[in-house]
């Protein structure tokens, strides 16, 4: 109760003694409802139309239309990729976000089936009351099921990998119309590029997805040096107990990408006389204001960066723990991460190094971060089991995954500082075995995506037999996989 106390009142003197800190804001929203743009709103595009589909006629009879005028056609959800893997210039987007029915529960089987444009909060609070809970999602539960599978996401879980191991099966709408039943027996070839494949083979229309136990956890929080991360990580494996883990690196300038703090859950029967029943009750965020504000010191001033690092280190002190469900783990904080100003925006790059190479390629990070004055102002940590399901797969080794936020200024010089520093990172993590994560910026060459992802061609001869006209199409495609230049 003190450290919570402490961290209040370190919070409150934050906000109160730094009310002058104003950080720039675009408060002008795009009038032209034509003018798609992701979160990193650094490649603003006019498309030809969007088509808002709630029935699967609407996302047919969209198609046809594709077809007869030979339209491209970009599919969206949340569309927190930041590559142009959601939209392309003059096309149909089909945005998927009101395709959200959830259509079957078999609470003994474990699985439910819902429509691609549902998100995993949709999920969780269907499911909760029935003490079941999602197997994989991203770390937020704001995103489509949909967009989900096609960047084959990952979350804190380290026991199931990657999504795609908890799909039992979906339904895909081809670029003729017709609909096909997908899973690891019936049109494999589409299951493996469907899933990783980031919209280019067709529309997602509904997901039977594999659902497990909600579970009481004890969250056990660490303070880790980065050279031991791997052996504390290698002991939460062979422990068994352990099913979910995310960790911090320090982006202060003091400890550097140098100290961690881990929170790994712990499944528990019960503690001190608590079950999970106390715990159930679905959370909501809290205090987005306030998190928004310190999210941002952190973000502009190496000032911030030291002052959040210390409350961190009170927060979340070496020994400590709380009790949580799974589900309520899986629904962490998100919305303070928005950010919208005229001067700046924040990017994702992500890398999956073999565990083993963590902290070579941490050294290396700093190194390369330090030369290109780059603005790294949160790193997180998790851990991502080995997967080789997908042809475009990014889970090549049992790996450590950095999920890195830069923030980054519009002009022409900011992001060709980026891009040199993500190639750099691009080329440390390929030498140590490691990949990166194709679901954000178009920073890496297309000769580096090529070595990292030798399976490009592969990739590309299946889009070739199912879409030969290549009505499904958007930025990521052109950029790195079609041979059109």
């Amino acid at each position: 109760m003190r450290k919570k106390t402490l961290f209040i009142l370190v919070i409150t003197f934050l906000y109160l003694s730094t009310m002058w800190f104003v950080l720039a804001r675009d408060n002008e929203t795009i009038k032209d409802p034509l003018v798609i743009q992701d979160v990193s709103r650094l490649h603003p595009v006019r498309v030809k139309e969007v088509i808002g589909g709630k029935e699967e006629s609407v996302l047919v009879e969209a198609l046809q239309v594709a077809q007869k005028e030979k339209l491209k056609v970009s599919i969206s959800g949340a569309k927190h990729t930041q590559g142009g893997h959601t939209y392309y210039k003059d096309a149909l987007v089909l945005d998927m976000t009101g395709y959200n029915k959830i259509l079957d529960l078999n609470q003994e089987k474990k699985t439910i089936r819902v429509q691609s444009g549902t998100t995993w909060k949709d999920i969780q609070e269907y499911i909760n009351p029935y003490g079941l809970s999602i197997k994989v999602m991203q770390s937020s539960n704001i995103f489509t099921v949909g967009g989900s599978l096609s960047a084959n996401a990952h979350g804190r879980d380290i026991v199931y990998g990657p999504i795609i191991n908890t799909v039992n099966s979906f339904r895909l709408l081809m670029a003729d119309g017709t609909i096909l039943n997908v899973s690891r027996n019936e049109n494999a070839e589409l299951f493996k590029s469907v899933i990783g494949g980031y919209g280019l083979f067709g529309v997602i229309l509904d997901v039977d997805l594999q659902l497990t136990d909600d579970e009481l956890y004890r969250l056990e929080y660490q303070n880790v040096s980065y050279e031991k991360y791997p052996s504390h990580i290698l002991h939460l494996l062979e422990t068994k107990d352990y099913k979910m883990h995310i960790a911090r690196l320090s982006t202060a300038k003091s400890s550097f990408l140098k100290e961690m703090y881990t929170m790994d859950y712990k499944s528990i029967n019960e503690s001190n006389g608590e079950t999970l029943q106390d715990y159930s009750d679905l959370k909501n965020e809290k205090n987005v204001a306030r998190n928004k504000f310190l999210f941002g010191l952190s973000r502009h001033s190496e000032w911030g960066r030291e002052r959040i690092w210390d409350v961190q280190s009170l927060l979340y002190k070496d020994g400590s723990y709380d009790l949580i469900s799974r589900n309520n783990a899986m629904r962490p904080e998100i919305k303070f991460l928005e950010y919208e100003s005229t001067k700046d925006t924040d990017l994702l790059q992500e890398y999956f190094i073999p565990v083993e190479q963590f902290p070579r390629f941490v050294d290396e990070m700093r190194e390369i971060v330090v030369r290109n004055d780059i603005n790294l102002f949160n790193v997180s940590v998790r851990y991502v089991k080995e997967n080789h399901d997908t042809i475009l797969s990014y889970a090549i080794d049992d790996s450590i995954s950095l999920a890195l936020y830069i923030n980054q200024g519009f002009s022409k010089k900011e992001r060709e500082k980026v891009r040199m520093a993500t190639q750099d990172m691009v080329d440390a993590a390929h030498e140590l075995g490691g990949t990166y994560y194709l679901a954000y910026q178009e920073y890496p060459s297309r000769v580096q995506m090529e070595k990292v992802y030798p399976n490009k061609d592969q990739f590309y001869q299946l889009k070739q037999k199912y879409d030969p006209e290549e009505r499904f199409y958007n930025y990521f495609y052109e950029r790195y996989i079609t041979d059109e230049k």
